[in-house]
């Protein structure tokens, strides 16, 4: 019942994708301590700030500098409301000194300038992040904290939210674990990697025959058609992952995006006219390439010195697979007892390959167009 139960949600996931195919809310907080002085930057996107506190004040869909302008009060208030600094026990207050606006991967972000003076030296620090929690519980904080001794990165989640630091203590295996757990979440929710992943595994049960897909004899040849399409697409992704990552490589995110969207509309579309059969490995290894630009996304907005950097990749890289692998383990065997069946055959992999090829469309003429057709939101910034 359990594996009925599981196989039957792909539906309900696929109807519930167009909401979530964008990049995962993030912000970026930068703390650089300075004997019992903190500075600070955070960079927090204006879909969100919108979200909380209503930056579009004539509701035309796109946000203005003065709109921004007009709110940067709220903006601080509302933002150091919801981050609270520790020196020991002592807080330390904090209060805005400027506001710019950068832009990501992902769109324009308010960026916040604030100090937070402290009653003395800082020698450990304490920090509570609040951010967007209440409302968005997929929300993560991305921290950059900074001082003579060294540079350290954290993330910040609804289960992580308060973090302590010793400044004379930087655990490298707490960065790496953090950042490898943020890879797992990364993949979970990445619902056009996912997708695109489960185009390809679809048929690994099956074998096309007279035009037809049947239901392949043995377990082997479905366990090795998938251990090949995901070392060909982990071995890609990780070479542009990297390459990313460290600025070897660097590409327009609205074309990383899109084709990110036409490699899931292709993937599907050969489950309905298959063009690419004995060699699916093939597609996952030159697609798997685009998708690790994609997934570079969430480290090179840090601003990483370079072993920090090369510590996240890694971390932050292992998690992806480990997530991924999950996936398969879960899909393989449920998959395989249900191959032989209708429901599979026909609702599974014929109509959910042509509600994938329907989601991913949209999600390309978005990306492409920077347009909105379906619910959830990106509010441009026109500066």
């Amino acid at each position: 019942m359990r594996l009925a139960a599981l196989l039957a949600a792909l539906p309900v996931a696929l109807l519930a994708a167009p909401a979530l195919a964008h990049k995962p809310s993030d912000s970026y907080l930068a703390l650089r301590i300075d004997g019992p002085r903190i500075e600070g930057q955070w960079d927090i996107a204006l879909r969100d700030l919108d979200f909380a506190v209503g930056l579009d004040a004539n509701a035309d869909g796109e946000i203005t500098w003065g709109e921004l302008r007009a709110h940067h009060a709220d903006v601080a208030a509302y933002a150091l409301s919801r981050l609270t600094l520790r020196s020991g026990t002592a807080p330390c207050a904090a209060r805005a000194i400027g506001h710019l606006v950068d832009h990501h991967s992902d769109g324009a972000y308010a960026v916040l300038r604030f100090v937070a003076e402290c009653p003395e030296a800082v020698s450990d620090l304490e920090i509570d992040y609040a951010l967007l929690f209440d409302v968005d519980p997929q929300h993560r904080g991305l921290l950059r904290l900074a001082d003579q001794a060294a540079t350290r990165t954290a993330i910040f989640s609804p289960e992580r939210s308060r973090q302590r630091f010793e400044r004379a203590e930087a655990s490298r295996l707490r960065q790496f674990l953090d950042f490898a757990n943020e890879g797992i979440w990364h993949i979970w929710i990445g619902f056009d990697h996912v997708l695109f992943l489960l185009s390809l595994l679809l048929p690994a049960v099956l074998v096309r025959k007279d035009g037809r897909w049947e239901a392949v004899d043995a377990f082997g040849p479905a366990f090795w058609d998938v251990f090949k399409i995901v070392t060909a697409f982990t071995v890609a992704h990780s070479i542009t992952l990297s390459l990313a990552t460290l600025g070897v490589v660097s590409l327009p995110s609205r074309l990383v995006e899109s084709a990110i969207a036409a490699s899931v509309v292709a993937a599907a579309l050969n489950n309905l006219r298959p063009v690419v059969r004995g060699r699916r490995w093939v597609v996952a290894f030159l697609f798997g390439l685009v998708h690790g630009f994609g997934f570079a996304g969430v480290l090179m907005g840090l601003g990483l010195p370079q072993g920090a950097l090369v510590l996240a990749l890694v971390g932050f890289n292992l998690g992806v697979e480990i997530g991924q692998l999950a996936l398969v383990a879960a899909f393989l065997p449920s998959a395989f007892l249900f191959r032989e069946t209708t429901f599979y055959r026909r609702v599974l992999v014929v109509g959910g390959s042509a509600a994938i090829v329907v989601i991913a469309a949209l999600w390309m003429v978005e990306r492409s167009l920077d347009v909105k057709l379906v619910a959830a939101a990106a509010v441009p910034y026109t500066g």
